[in-house]
Order: C-alpha cells, then structure tokens, then sequence
C-alpha cells in the first residue's frame, strides 16, 4: 500500500531528506551538520558504501536530536565505489547484506533513543532496482523479513515500486530535487551534461511544481508527471546546504507542511 502523507490540517506535505554519514574513518563527504539542521529525515549510510560505526553514531545521535527521522540507506558492498557501481551479486545474498545493514543502523540509533523509521536504497542499488526485478526483489525481501511495517522510499512506477506494493509494504514516493530527469522519469546518469541541479532557486522551484503540479520538466523538455512525497538533496551535490536551506524555505512559502518521515 502506498502513504497518505497529506498533513492533519490537509494542507500538501512533503519529508524533506538528505543523504549524510557517507564519511568513512578520517574522510568526510558534505555539511552534514548543515543538513540536519535544515531536513526532517535523514539517509544515513550503513557501512557498505559509506559511514563507519562512529560516524553511523554520530550522525544518529545528530538525527535524535535535532528530531529528524533516521531512514537505513542500504547500497551495494562497494566501499570502494561508492556504491555508484553495480555488482552482480546474487539476489539472496544481496537480500542479506541489506539486512545486515539496517540491523547495524539500528542499534546506532536505539543508542540515540530512537530507531530507524524507513528504508532506502543508494546509487547503483537504486538505479539498477528501478528495471532489474531480482535486485528490486532483494530490497523488497529484506524490508520485508527485516520489518514489513518499515516504509521504502523509492519512484513510483519503477519495479521496486511494484514489487514492495504487491508484497503489501508501505512505499513513499520519492522525487531528486537535485537530479535531472530522463523522458521516461528516471535519473540522467551522472556524468551526463546538467545531469545535477546545482542552483538553489531552480532546485527550489522544481520541489514546489514536484509537490503541488506533480510534474517535473525532464532533460529533454519533456513534462513528466510524477509522485512525490518525499524530497532528496543529496550531501554531496555542490550547494548541498543551500540547496537544502532554499528548498524548505520555498516549500513552506507554498503553504507545504515540511515533517518527519515516521
């Protein structure tokens, strides 16, 4: 079943989130502070393509604090890659490493007085989910045998999508306030001319017409209708902050109710 996330006084309601922890021992990726003062949910890397134990409790105790919901970003065993690599993993194992990955995530953030509230898949787990049914069935299985009460954030009409709907899961739909789209309403690869939206008063404008026309305008001119009830700006796009700040400004400007994902 899909979410009502409309807010109680029926005004149009939208998480914004962010993607933090992608750090890894002495390395860190993004203002992640910045951002946690700015969204109400966050991504949070489990250790497979970013973040460590610290940095995954840090950045939980941050979420607790500051009231934003903690969302397990699960990806593909890819340190190395930053999990923007597919990998042909077969779909029982990939299942159990996304297990393995919320359960880490959980204990961090009981640690914090709190617990992870969603789930959401990384860079090339995401993408390749979105046609590949196998791998779309591996996240779908470990929401499933995990916590089949647990929410995933994924693009509607994507076999993720399908798949978590028919299993009965919860699914929120997802839109890239920082990402380009293609004709058919997927993500431009990365790499691909304005594939990223760096300007913070386009990337505004967009999340405004994402929530209230349900469309986006896709790379090539197209109009594209899409869902979405949860917003994501990514830690390492260039004006991540800004980008965050400028978007939840415009949203409430518009009368949207920003809240937490629980």
């Amino acid at each position: 079943m899909s979410s009502d996330h409309d807010s109680p006084a029926g005004r149009p309601s939208v998480t914004l989130t962010t993607d933090v922890g992608e750090g890894f021992g002495r390395w860190s990726l993004g203002d992640d502070d910045a951002l946690l003062d700015t969204v109400t949910a966050a991504n949070i890397a489990c250790g497979f393509h970013g973040g460590d134990p610290d940095i995954m409790r840090r950045t939980c105790a941050i979420a607790a604090a500051n009231g934003v919901s903690i969302g397990a970003q699960v990806s593909y065993r890819d340190l190395a890659g930053f999990g923007r690599r597919y990998i042909a993993v077969p779909g029982d194992t990939l299942t159990n490493d996304l297990v393995y990955q919320i359960g880490a995530l959980e204990a961090f953030a009981k640690l914090a007085g709190t617990r992870v509230s969603y789930i959401r898949a990384h860079g090339a787990l995401y993408n390749v989910a979105a046609k590949n049914k196998e791998h779309a069935q591996a996240i779908v299985d470990a929401v499933r045998l995990y916590d089949p009460a647990l929410p995933l954030l994924c693009q509607v009409g994507t076999e993720q999508w399908d798949i978590a709907v028919e299993a009965g899961l919860s699914t929120i739909a997802e839109a890239f306030v920082d990402r380009a789209y293609t004709a058919e309403g997927l993500l431009v690869p990365r790499g691909t001319p304005d594939a990223m939206v760096t300007d913070p008063t386009t990337a505004a404008e967009r999340a405004v017409s994402m929530v209230l026309d349900k469309k986006v305008i896709a790379l090539d001119g197209t109009e594209v209708p899409l869902e979405a009830k949860a917003l994501l700006v990514h830690c390492d796009t260039t004006g991540a902050v800004d980008i965050a700040r400028a978007t939840r400004a415009a949203l409430e400007a518009a009368g949207i109710t920003v809240q937490p994902l629980v």
